[in-house]
């Protein structure tokens, strides 16, 4: 029995589709879910070239076992960055875009065919380069002059893809046709016979599902999708066509079907806009960030939101914890920026046990001295890679940042370390006369709320 594979495009499509943008912890949820779900591959929307977006592909791709997939618009020609966001992912891909009809080539990439055909071997190969597992898309391919479509597909594929999508980016085409069309692409690109074919579907005739599964009928190995409507076939619309169909076309699926329905309803609420009050701040990335402030008039909830978006996950302890020492500063200070935050979450929020212990640059764990060398960019860097071979993880330094307290000779340091692990972000604080001193210990406050709640 054939398994028909399901490619999740909502992270994909979130953006422009839904009308919302989605926050830090809105994207790494939606992940979260569709990775228990089981689907075959979740896709991500192509990188602006922001470190907002670079950071939530690289926290996505650490906590997933699911394929995570990189879209590169082919006009763009970001493949290594592109790369280098999803590498560390266990089953990392890149996914091709490009367009293939006569207008939106010449559209969007301002070329002839010709140079179109060398374009996407360029592309295609730059990415087979660096990932076993290389997408093509052919974007508006039933619009496509039919020849020309059959040399981007075998150019492709020559080129190192190992999985091809054609779209019906318009939606024009009805079962029948679309049936056909898929048929003819089999008949005549030889290859695809050794490479998986995917359809993509506009649903703008109200036809995507039955697209699809005239699709499937002439050999297609899966289709895109979304996990709630937004005008392509559903997770659950494609899970009950198998349900009915499965036993007859031979084929079944490896999503969770008992936990879909729950699954959806969940991510229907993250999705939609919000229609209670929300933060001034919403809609903000991690760079527009750093220049948010509050003062004493904010009160509780829009503290906690703006603490939200930074990435901290509190309880409800933590958040009162957190408020009223935001209190106490906003008191004495005209505005609190997010770096002032940063250091209110990281000494009132998430106290634990100290599992690592620092005594005169000696590394303990219940009463072991530990030790091993680093190499670094300057002491403080390899004092934290140092820490990180004797902890055995490397953990994603979010935020560092120094100041004095006092002044003198003997001035005390005072530093700070945002680590991130598991989509999850933990920041600590030290303070010592001696900076890199303060910065270890700022790193080992935040390492030890790690350790604690991964022990929990």
């Amino acid at each position: 029995m054939k398994t028909l594979k399901f490619i999740d495009m909502t992270l994909r499509q979130a953006g422009p589709s839904f009308g919302k943008v989605l926050t830090f912890k809105e994207k790494l949820e939606i992940a979260r879910s569709l990775d228990r779900l089981k689907a075959d591959t979740i896709e991500l929307a192509p990188i602006s070239g922001s470190k907002a977006d670079q950071l939530a592909n690289r926290t996505i791709a650490q906590m997933v076992q699911t394929c995570i997939s990189a879209a590169v618009d082919i006009a763009e020609a970001n493949v290594a960055e592109t790369w280098e966001s999803v590498r560390t992912a266990k089953k990392p891909a890149i996914n091709i875009i490009a367009p293939v009809s006569p207008v939106q080539m010449e559209y969007i990439c301002h070329k002839k065919p010709a140079a179109m055909l060398t374009l996407i071997e360029d592309q295609v190969k730059a990415a087979r380069y660096l990932s076993e597992c290389v997408e093509f898309t052919a974007e508006d391919a039933t619009r496509a002059e039919r020849e020309f479509l059959f040399q981007a597909v075998d150019t492709a594929i020559l080129a190192g893809a190992t999985k091809i999508t054609v779209c019906d980016t318009a939606g024009v085409m009805l079962p029948d046709e679309f049936g056909t069309f898929v048929r003819d692409l089999m008949a005549n690109i030889p290859a695809l016979k050794y490479n998986e074919l995917y359809v993509q579907i506009s649903d703008s005739l109200g036809m995507a599902l039955a697209c699809a599964a005239a699709a499937v009928r002439e050999g297609a190995s899966g289709v895109k999708c979304t996990a709630v409507a937004d005008g392509f076939p559903t997770m659950e619309g494609l899970a009950h066509f198998v349900q009915v169909k499965g036993a007859e076309l031979d084929i079944a699926t490896g999503i969770r079907v008992t936990e879909l329905h729950r699954t959806v309803g969940q991510l229907a609420k993250i999705l939609q806009p919000e229609e209670e009050e929300t933060s001034r701040f919403a809609g903000l990335g991690l760079e527009e960030m750093a220049n948010v402030c509050l003062d004493a008039n904010d009160d509780l909830a829009e503290v906690n939101r703006v603490v939200a978006q930074l990435g901290y996950d509190l309880t409800e302890s933590d958040k009162s914890k957190v408020y009223e020492e935001f209190k106490r500063v906003a008191a004495e200070k005209q505005f609190v920026g997010t770096k002032e935050l940063d250091a209110i979450v990281a000494s009132a929020a998430m106290q634990v046990p100290s599992i690592y212990k620092i005594q005169s640059y000696v590394l303990e764990k219940d009463g072991e001295e530990l030790c091993d060398v680093g190499i670094g960019d300057g002491p403080i860097d390899a004092a934290f890679a140092a820490i990180e071979k004797i902890v055995g993880h490397h953990y994603e330094l979010d935020d560092f940042q120094i100041q004095t307290v006092t002044e003198g000779r003997d001035a005390m340091g005072s530093a700070f370390v945002k680590l991130r692990s598991a989509g999850r972000v933990y920041s600590g604080t030290g303070i010592s006369t001696d900076i890199i001193g303060a910065s270890i210990r700022a790193y080992l406050n935040a390492l030890n709320k790690i350790v604690y709640e991964e022990a929990v």
